[in-house]
């Protein structure tokens, strides 16, 4: 096990001196020759921070672009946007009634709009004036659908692009609903109603306006305080389905969106499983899309769209800067599989929490760049070149696998470069082209062992980081929070 991560970690020095440069080319192996990829689904990618909503924004934003991601995903709080109080004269459903507060959130649309990222508004936490069940102790209490259906079609007005402000999208439905701490009590039948009262009113002032479903805590969890339901057994309340491998529906009722989403976090790697049978990390995807597939032919979901699976949340914490969490030259590696592994599960775009590193004792050191008080100084971690430019290569049987994505999500022409060791000189070994995605795959046949190390690269997007044909310990378990 050692010995493995000992070649992780000099890839990672590599990667962090900047020697990723594209390495002379040499004698072809018999592997050369340009390979097309077929169509596939694209791999678009998105970024969550509260530095996006802060005074540092307009960097933020900039650094942002830089890293591949065309979307970013922004709280579009309702009890900061609408009154404290509802005072006569107050009309919910209109943007422009007194009460109503859109100047910081207007700011930081444009401000990502400006740096060529799509919004992607996520509406969160009700006033109390608007809640069904009052908010009690750490029980975010529940919102009334209707009052939550009027502040959404405000929110879709002002956000039409008709109205002095950008034009935005895109519209998510609550953080976690399966947690009381966000929605409480739990209850499927409740968020139901929330989310078709969002979509018609989000639809009725755009049909071509997506609206977004689901952002799932993985995992069940009872406390003395707080709770969280097993993110496939809500679904399937949700969905009014039963449990099967070929459900059937449980009741009439239908619900209306265009995408589901989850928050994947995963204990055992890229490829693991969460322990309880309804709980979905990385490696259960592939069961919650085949049940969002049996919602969609048994005509559970109402949608304008084909129905999309989409990941809201998901990240790797890493070492340094927090002990126990992966570390760095892992977390590159499993940075890249995370992705190919959302892929490949039907997700179609993923969200990465968080672009920054908390400051101090936060749990949260996901993030892209470390920690500065200013964005200016902020050093870049090498999970940012396998977030930019996923890649990955797998051996089996003599024949390699690979798989990832070009940075400008374009049509390219992608040079597959090998080294034998950690160290030594790159040589090219293949070209494949794109798809219309950036999307890349293709099989290569030679004389290559798990000495050998891959990477991709083209002429004005870079090089992947380095990805080494040794698997690491199938027994790893870092957590996502270092934990």
């Amino acid at each position: 096990m050692l010995a493995v991560l000992r070649l992780y970690v000099a890839a990672a020095v590599l990667v962090v001196c900047g020697v990723l440069a594209l390495g002379a080319s040499a004698a072809p192996l018999r592997t050369q020759g340009l390979r097309s990829t077929p169509a596939t689904l694209p791999l678009r990618t998105a970024l969550i921070d509260p530095v996006f909503s802060g005074p540092q924004q307009q960097n933020a934003f900039q650094l942002a672009r830089g890293t591949g991601a065309t979307y970013v995903e922004l709280p579009a709080s309702w009890r900061s946007l609408a009154p404290a109080r509802r005072e006569p004269g107050f009309t919910p459903t209109d943007p422009a009634s007194p009460g109503y507060s859109w100047g910081p959130l207007d700011a930081t649309v444009t401000a990502a709009e400006a740096a060529g990222l799509n919004p992607i508004l996520q509406i969160v936490g009700a006033p109390a004036w608007a809640l069904r069940v009052p908010a009690k102790g750490v029980g975010a209490g529940t919102p009334r659908a209707r009052a939550l259906g009027d502040f959404a079609r405000a929110l879709a007005t002002h956000y039409d692009g008709l109205h002095g402000a950008p034009r935005v999208e895109v519209y998510e439905v609550w953080n976690e609903p399966n947690l009381s701490l966000d929605l409480s009590p739990v209850s499927a039948a409740s968020y139901r109603a929330m989310v078709n009262a969002v979509s018609d009113a989000v639809h009725a002032v755009d049909p071509s306006n997506v609206v977004v479903a689901g952002g799932l805590d993985p995992f069940e969890h009872r406390t003395a305080h707080w709770y969280t339901q097993a993110p496939l057994a809500f679904m399937r309340s949700l969905l009014c389905l039963s449990k099967g491998a070929h459900p059937h529906p449980t009741c009439r009722a239908q619900v209306r969106f265009d995408v589901w989403s989850h928050h994947p976090y995963t204990f055992n790697g890229p490829f693991g499983h969460a322990k309880r049978p309804d709980d979905v990390s990385l490696g259960d995807l592939p069961r919650m899309r085949a049940l969002l597939a049996a919602a969609v032919r048994l005509h559970r979901i109402v949608s304008v769209h084909p129905v999309q699976f989409w990941v809201t949340e998901f990240g790797w914490d890493t070492s340094p800067p927090r002990r126990h969490a992966a570390p760095m030259a892992l977390a590159v590696r499993w940075t890249a599989e995370a992705l190919y592994q959302m892929w490949r599960s039907g997700v179609s775009l993923v969200t990465w929490f968080d672009f920054v590193d908390q400051p101090g004792l936060s749990p949260y050191q996901s993030g892209l760049y470390f920690y500065a008080r200013s964005l200016a100084a902020a050093r870049p971690k090498p999970v940012l070149t396998a977030f930019r430019f996923p890649f990955v290569a797998y051996l089996a049987h003599g024949r390699v696998s690979l798989w990832g994505r070009d940075p400008t999500s374009t049509k390219v022409v992608v040079t597959i470069e090998r080294r034998r060791g950690a160290r030594g000189p790159w040589r090219a070994v293949a070209r494949v082209a794109s798809n219309r995605f950036g999307v890349f795959t293709a099989r290569l046949q030679g004389p290559l062992s798990e000495r050998d190390w891959l990477r991709a690269t083209v002429p004005r997007s870079g090089a992947s980081a380095p990805f080494s044909l040794a698997r690491p310990p199938a027994n790893l378990r870092y957590g996502p929070w270092g934990n």
